[in-house]
């Protein structure tokens, strides 16, 4: 069974727009999450971004796991891996 889901795109039937109210903003958040990490979308997009685009997102995303997930919700959660492996300060992901 695939470790990774993305159920909330295909079974969404609300509102897809940002500004109206949070929960809707939410919504719209986790839907353009999905389908622009959708396989086909990245094999188009990844190569046309440049260096500089590709940090970014990293970056972005990488910022916002360490400061909203605990180490053990990275490692659940994210890495899909409950065990930690080596010892690291607590709060801190690679």
């Amino acid at each position: 069974m695939p470790q990774h889901s993305h159920r909330f795109v295909e079974d969404y039937t609300g509102l897809v727009g940002f500004g109206l109210e949070r929960a809707s903003d939410e919504a719209t958040v986790q839907v353009y999450l999905q389908k622009f990490g959708d396989d086909d979308c990245m094999q188009t997009i990844l190569p046309r971004l440049s260096t500089e685009e590709l940090g970014q997102i990293f970056d972005l995303i990488s910022g916002l796991l360490r400061r909203h997930l605990s180490q053990e919700e990275y490692h659940a959660k994210f890495l899909k891996d409950p065990e930690p492996h080596g010892p690291q300060p607590e709060g801190e992901l690679p």
